[in-house]
């Protein structure tokens, strides 16, 4: 059985296939402004799913896990492009959220049930 990859494995996954099958990445302006349309597609679908708006015809068959694995590659594309290791970057800021949010949410009226 096949393990499921680190974030730093896919990274290198995404890398890879850029430099062998992609040719190369797209410059980092044009792979924000297509996070930017993944991220619009994933809010469609959750809209849609989870909120108020209807299904219009022929969008009924969306899937949100295939949007959020876009949005998840482009994202790995900037990071790639600008050297930004997204594991270092995410425990860093989980750090800080522990720290800074230790009581934050748990004194927030509004998340009481």
């Amino acid at each position: 059985m096949n393990k499921t990859p680190t974030l730093s494995e896919l990274q290198v996954l995404t890398d890879n296939w850029i430099k062998t099958t992609g040719v190369r990445y797209f410059s980092e302006l044009t792979n924000m402004a297509i996070l930017t349309e993944e991220v619009g597609e994933l809010a469609r679908i959750m809209a849609r799913k989870y909120g108020d708006q209807s299904f219009k015809k022929g969008e009924e068959n969306l899937n949100e896990a295939e949007e959020m694995a876009d949005v998840l590659w482009v994202l790995i594309c900037l990071a790639n492009q600008t050297g930004v290791d997204l594991t270092k970057a995410f425990l860093e800021k989980h750090e800080k959220r522990v720290v800074r949010d230790k009581e934050r949410h748990k004194n927030n009226p509004k998340l009481k049930l």
